[in-house]
């Protein structure tokens, strides 16, 4: 079963989100009119755009559970999606993302992959 899309196809449904390619290159992104929100990479994980501020407000749940990931100084937060309860997470933390989104992070942050950044060229 492919949970990252029956999550993406559930969160488009939203009315405040509208759907793009992600700036990392993920086919399926998520977003506002002025920020991105969630992505998703593969068929099993979401990243999702929760802002420095509020996975520090979120830090005690967000370490309580399995399938969340963390990466340290990243506003973005990885979701493994193996099962149904795993999409309810994602949208509870994409609704908290939405809350987030009027307050940006200061400092441009990519996804929790190693991303390309626009503008910016990698060597070999």
């Amino acid at each position: 079963m492919n949970t990252a899309r029956h999550a993406s196809e559930r969160l488009m449904s939203w009315p405040s989100l509208t759907p793009g390619r992600a700036h990392c290159g993920a086919e399926v992104g998520l977003g506002t009119a002025t920020q991105e929100i969630v992505h998703f990479h593969g068929e099993h994980e979401a990243d999702v755009h929760l802002t420095r501020a509020m996975i520090a407000k979120l830090r005690p749940a967000l370490l309580g559970s399995s399938a969340v990931r963390l990466r340290a100084g990243s506003g973005w937060v990885t979701v493994r999606l193996d099962m149904g309860s795993d999409i309810d997470l994602l949208a509870t933390l994409v609704s908290a993302a939405l809350q987030a989104s009027g307050a940006p992070d200061t400092v441009p942050d990519g996804c929790t992959r190693t991303c390309p950044v626009p503008g910016v060229r990698r060597g070999l």
